[in-house]
């Protein structure tokens, strides 16, 4: 049976999402906490729980949500904060993750289908395809902002396999966050919560065999995400 692979992006092909955070946060003088209660608050007022949906959606542009945040912050904490041209910043200096790269290369060179899973905001189009250029490893690149969906929204899995000309059976998502590959396997896929590219190369190995009924494929020994 065919596989398509589909990764996601933030805190797969890069560190996790808290170390980005923390990292934003570090530079702009705010704590985390602020930062993510901002997010929460700024989402409860478009009446959405996830802190990201206002974004990925979108249902704000991005000027209006650094507005927005800023204004969050200073109701929290009195503090006025400099929350613009947020993607550039949000994506300065932040290192891709080489080792998984490499290995949906690997795949890809031997056949499989990859593609590109994210709950992805517009403004931030450009830069993340600056730091992993898609031509030449993706398949297919599905973005949230691009479909009107977005994950763990059945409709995004229901697309995404179309995209791959495959059947939900057939499709595998790798995620950092388990609400995603929850919504995954309820879609009728099979999914991979990522914490490191080689437990996740391991766990695709085990599906591979759960599938063709074959041995899994030896574990790399000393690679590391």
């Amino acid at each position: 049976m065919s596989m398509a692979i589909w990764t996601d992006f933030g805190g797969v092909l890069t560190p996790p999402v808290a170390e980005s955070v923390a990292g934003f946060c570090r530079d702009t003088r705010l704590q985390p906490a602020v930062f993510q209660e901002a997010m929460r608050a700024v989402a409860r007022r478009h009446g959405v729980s996830d802190p990201m949906a206002p974004l990925d959606t979108p249902l704000i542009d991005q000027v209006t949500w650094e507005q927005q945040m800023a204004a969050a912050v200073k109701a929290r904490t009195g503090d006025i904060v400099d929350l613009s041209d947020f993607p550039r910043r949000w994506f300065a200096d932040r290192p891709v993750n080489d080792t998984w790269i490499a290995q949906l290369r690997a795949w890809r060179r031997d056949g499989r289908f990859i593609g590109l899973l994210s709950n992805m905001p517009p403004a931030w189009d450009a830069h993340w395809r600056r730091m992993v250029a898609p031509d030449g490893l993706f398949d297919d690149v599905v973005l949230s902002f691009e479909v009107a969906c977005r994950k763990p929204e059945p409709a995004m899995f229901a697309l995404a396999a179309r995209r791959a000309g495959l059947d939900p059976a057939q499709c595998v998502l790798v995620d950092d966050l388990p609400a995603n590959c929850a919504g995954a396997v309820a879609a009728g896929w099979r999914s991979v919560c990522f914490t490191d590219a080689r437990s996740a190369s391991a766990a695709i190995a085990d599906l591979d065999a759960q599938t063709t009924g074959a041995p899994s494929a030896p574990r790399p020994s000393g690679a590391r995400s």
